[in-house]
């Protein structure tokens, strides 16, 4: 029998993400809302699709769009290539740059081999982007706390590579040098944990207690989101499975928020074949999310495999409602030939 959505317990009893109290004991999931396509990621993944509407195949897209097996399988299938680097590109092809963001020699270089650029790079991440430029221009010691090799580090760093530090979490505050302790200030990757990068921000400032916030949250809304969903769901379920590809960030940040938050166990699965029957042996209660860059199809599919073993009602537990929409990148916008 397929999963029916029970919205009307869901407004009763998960309001401002509280635990679903009124929900029945008894096999049950709880399903995390929001979750899914942030709005980065949903005019990221558009963007290719316009692309290749519009010019045909192959379009170009160095590195993955957005980090998710699925969406990259499916783009591939129709027609998209997927290179490392911009010099893979044929010279005067179409490059399109993925959501995480490139550094200004990744400009230069398709500059250089006269490629056409679309770049999809989320409005969030050039935002740090601008921080760090801004901040280098005025002699500061950025620190950028993240995780090391990660696309959208690299990206970053590259705007201003003398003056940012990379704090790849506690145990990295120890070895960081500047060169004025008045003049310090810290960013972060979009995809962060929010309770590990103020921990880490609290030791930071422990060390530099001048230590300045970035003008505005640099953690995107949709990570925050995703995360208090998680909370509010997570002490109420023996299971959590994460719905995401291993190289997401945010999705993989999930898992460790709900185990956390009070979950027995936390697994992340790229589809419902990866969820293993043992995982459920006596769990009533599983809740179900997915990182930013998943579409909701995953999702779907994981409520029928579990509907399958006795999950048959789905209790949504809704902590905010996302409206944001991100223009178009101005190549591919429906107005312009």
């Amino acid at each position: 029998m397929p999963p029916t959505l029970d919205t009307e317990t869901a407004d009763r009893s998960a309001s401002a993400g509280a635990p679903v109290a009124g929900a029945p004991t008894g096999k049950r999931v709880l399903l995390a809302e929001p979750r899914g396509y942030c709005a980065g990621v949903d005019r990221a993944v558009e963007t290719v699709e316009r692309a290749l509407e519009k010019h045909g195949a192959p379009v170009y897209v160095r590195h993955e769009i957005v980090h998710n097996k699925h969406v990259v399988e499916t783009l591939t299938n129709k027609g998209v290539v997927f290179v490392h680097e911009a010099d893979e590109v044929p010279e005067g092809a179409m490059v399109v740059f993925s959501a995480h963001g490139v550094a200004p020699t990744v400009h230069e270089l398709a500059a250089d081999r006269n490629l056409r650029v679309i770049d999809a790079t989320c409005p969030l991440v050039s935002k740090v982007h601008n921080e760090a430029k801004r901040f280098a221009r005025d002699g500061y010691d950025i620190l950028l706390i993240g995780h090391a090799g990660h696309e959208e580090v690299i990206g970053i760093i590259g705007e201003a590579p003398d003056d940012v530090q990379l704090v790849d979490g506690l145990d990295a505050v120890d070895s960081v040098r500047v060169r004025d302790e008045n003049k310090v200030v810290w960013l972060s990757q979009t995809t962060l944990s929010v309770d590990e990068t103020m921990q880490t921000v609290v030791k930071l400032r422990e060390r530099f207690p001048k230590l300045q916030d970035p003008p505005s949250d640099d953690i995107c809304y949709a990570t925050q989101n995703r995360q208090t969903a998680v909370k509010a769901m997570a002490p109420e379920c023996e299971l959590v499975i994460v719905v995401g590809s291993k190289n997401s960030s945010n999705s993989n940040r999930l898992v460790e928020v709900a185990l956390d938050a009070g979950a027995d166990a936390a697994h992340l699965v790229d589809y419902a074949e990866d969820i293993d029957p043992s995982w459920l042996n006596g769990v009533d209660s599983i809740g179900v999310t997915s990182g930013a860059s998943v579409p909701e199809i995953l999702v779907r599919g994981v409520l029928e495999r579990l509907a399958e073993h006795g999950y048959g009602t789905v209790y949504p537990v809704a902590t905010a409602n996302e409206t944001l929409v991100f223009a178009l990148p101005r190549e591919i916008r429906p107005d312009r030939r």
